[in-house]
């Protein structure tokens, strides 16, 4: 089951700039194949991944957003937003939120600001959840960042997680406008599936585990993924979740979408989903091959880093597509603007 919401009328959230930012610590195939029981070339072919980046010790999520934020309100030459929304799987500290923390040394003041948990889609509940506070006039400008220190969260002898995932942060800024200018949010497609939370999950540190009384297993404090029922899901529900999306913005077909962002699960999967889209290699934007799988900010990064090389240019019709932990997914449409690239 999916949830489809319309653009409502007359106001609409608009993209305005974008920000990426991944810590410097770059940690490449080799150095892992040298305590993991793999090889790079197992890792390429399996993953599409070269390097991925690393938070350092004592490196949080928060640090990142802060980065990526900054990044994203000077592309969009805003100083002042009246709401910060976060998406993290990987937040500072289970109690408060990360979020204020996050405005506070962005600068921004007491505005509203909360965390969004939708793993790997993240960020497009992330944008719903923005989109419907410019909707009800609750503000006028959003900033939206997806930030994850992944690394933290995985078992680093664990070969079929540990290669994958990645650290980084992405943000977009959203301000009021109407839905036919250029960086107008389309209808969001979102829905999710709890029956198969355990496929994705980090099993202790919650309430269920610590209601027990009992300490948890060492390994249940680690994100552990059924890889091939995840990818099963992953390729279904971001595939059909992406037709409903450009069915609804009212474009003809796949062959009106110049550039295709899906989350940078791994190559296989957007290989996959790109093929049964019919989406043309030259329309599909990745960069997953340096970074790796950065969860929740895995979009927001990759439009940051495809509008700087110049891959995504204003006028482009872009659709996105998410799969995560949840389960969760979504997809919308928009139309690339003019934005500020740093």
């Amino acid at each position: 089951m999916t949830t489809s919401i319309a653009v409502p009328p007359g106001r609409s959230a608009v993209l305005t700039g974008v920000g990426g930012y991944v810590p410097p610590t770059r940690v490449t195939n080799e150095e892992l194949t040298a305590r993991l029981e793999t090889s790079d070339e197992w890792i390429r072919t399996r993953t599409g991944i070269t390097a991925r980046h690393m938070v350092s010790p004592g490196t949080a999520t928060s640090d990142l957003a802060v980065e990526a934020g900054g990044r994203a309100l000077k592309s969009a030459d805003e100083p002042r937003v009246d709401a910060l929304v976060l998406a993290t799987t990987t937040p500072d500290r289970p109690c408060p939120a990360t979020a204020p923390e996050v405005a506070a040394r962005l600068g921004l003041g007491t505005v509203a600001a909360f965390d969004v948990a939708a793993v790997c889609s993240g960020f497009l509940y992330g944008l719903a959840a923005a989109a419907g506070l410019i909707a009800a006039q609750i503000a006028d400008r959003v900033l939206l960042i997806a930030a994850d220190a992944f690394t933290t969260i995985v078992d680093p002898a664990d070969r079929t997680t540990a290669v994958i995932f990645a650290d980084g942060a992405g943000a977009a800024v959203l301000r009021a406008g109407h839905a036919d200018e250029p960086g107008a949010v389309g209808p969001m497609v979102l829905g999710s599936d709890g029956e198969l939370g355990h496929l994705i999950e980090v099993p202790a540190g919650g309430s269920r585990q610590r209601s027990t009384g009992l300490a948890a297993a060492p390994e249940d404090l680690f994100f552990r993924m059924h890889g091939r029922d995840t990818y099963r899901h992953a390729v279904e529900h971001m595939t059909t979740a992406s037709r409903q999306a450009v069915e609804q913005a009212g474009w003809r077909g796949m062959a009106d979408v110049d550039r295709f962002a899906a989350h940078q699960a791994n190559a296989r999967i957007l290989t996959t989903v790109a093929d049964r889209l019919e989406i043309p290699e030259g329309r599909r934007l990745s960069n997953i091959e340096h970074v790796g799988n950065t969860g929740g900010a895995s979009i927001p990064l990759l439009l940051a880093h495809s509008a700087r090389a110049g891959r995504l240019a204003a006028g482009h019709r872009l659709l996105l597509t998410a799969f995560g932990g949840g389960l969760a997914w979504g997809a919308t449409t928009l139309v690339w603007p003019e934005v500020g690239t740093f």
